[in-house]
């Protein structure tokens, strides 16, 4: 070691020995700081162009984040950071109600870039996943369904060490009107080889197992659940007539405008509903269903996509839907112009 290295490390030896205690801890903070990001959280930072303020929602299947977080824009720019203990799937839902998944991992940080009013054009990158589904959906961008199909297929068997697949197999071939459960049961099999500890993924499959009982032509399974009055609502008083069971949450545009349509369904036919809310908090509920003078039972345990009654019907997102004629369901995952077809208005 040369004169001046040693005369180096003696005066850090003496600094740190005379150092008041609180000064040493600023300082070890300072050294672990500069050694990197920290370990166990991720964070997100962006710029919209075209929304110079604003906010949007973030939650996650997976319980990476506890109940619904609020994101601020200012400036055009925002940024968001969370404890993450393991990988997780976000999701992103902006001013106008479109969502987009955001791939956390521990000790990752990535960038959002994008146009306020192009928001299908985004681009996210600083991991792997991330910029793997911002290549996707660029490369998506002006195909047709059948083609997206096909490209999901081919990614899926591309990249199945990717939480980015399991999304995809979601979006794609379960949360449809025309969902494929042998096809997803086929690819959740494969990717589980892969990821044979993924939350999510196993999430998923449970679900996709339930599903396969509320697929069309089946009768609707038995269960019993509470609305948010405290009464009690089951199966069989949803098996005479015609019948629809909604999930639906006050920041999914798509759940709550197929609320107010149900609504008036409601106003001029015998239709029955039964809504299950998964926002967190009851008070929100409370307040959209008093707003909005909503007469059919609303489920809201506060639970989200834990609702007991959600479990048993293998339902995870918003807005799904089971169109149900004594007792068999006839539809799933409806708009409100294909809804009204089958009840043939």
């Amino acid at each position: 070691m040369s004169h001046g290295a040693s005369d180096l490390a003696l005066w850090l030896f003496l600094f740190l020995i005379v150092m008041p205690r609180n000064l040493f801890l600023l300082f070890a903070l300072l050294v672990l700081v500069s050694c990197g990001e920290d370990s166990k959280h991720f964070k997100i930072e962006g710029r919209l162009l075209q929304m110079n303020q604003g906010e949007f929602y973030v939650y996650s299947n997976d319980q990476c984040v506890d109940g619904i977080d609020t994101i601020k824009v200012q400036g055009g720019r925002f940024s968001y950071e969370i404890p993450c203990s393991s990988p997780s799937t976000l999701t992103i839902v902006f001013p106008n109600f479109s969502e987009t998944p955001v791939f956390a991992e521990p000790g990752k940080k990535v960038k959002v870039d994008g146009d306020a009013s192009h928001l299908k054009m985004l681009k996210i990158k600083g991991t792997k996943d991330n910029e793997l589904m911002t290549s996707f959906r660029e490369h998506i961008a002006t195909a047709s369904p059948p083609e997206i199909k096909r490209y999901v297929e081919v990614f899926i068997n591309d990249h199945a060490d990717s939480p980015v697949a399991i999304w995809l197999l979601r979006k794609y071939f379960i949360a449809t009107s025309t969902p494929d459960y042998a096809a997803a049961s086929k690819a959740i099999k494969a990717l589980q080889k892969k990821l044979p500890d993924n939350a999510s993924l196993k999430l998923l499959a449970q679900s996709v197992e339930k599903l396969k009982a509320t697929s069309v032509g089946n009768r609707l399974p038995a269960f019993t659940t509470y609305d948010i009055n405290g009464s009690a609502v089951s199966s069989s008083d949803l098996s005479v007539g015609t019948a629809v069971i909604l999930v639906w949450a006050t920041w999914s545009y798509d759940s709550s405008d197929m609320m107010r349509h149900l609504q008036e369904l409601c106003q001029t036919t015998k239709l029955k509903v039964l809504a299950i809310n998964v926002d967190p908090s009851k008070f929100d509920c409370r307040s959209y269903i008093k707003s909005n003078e909503v007469t059919f039972p609303v489920v809201c345990t506060g639970d989200m996509f834990d609702t007991p009654v959600l479990k048993q019907l293998g339902l995870q997102s918003a807005c799904d839907l089971l169109l149900v004629k004594d007792g068999i369901i006839k539809g799933v995952n409806l708009s409100p112009s294909n809804l009204d077809l089958q009840l043939g208005k």
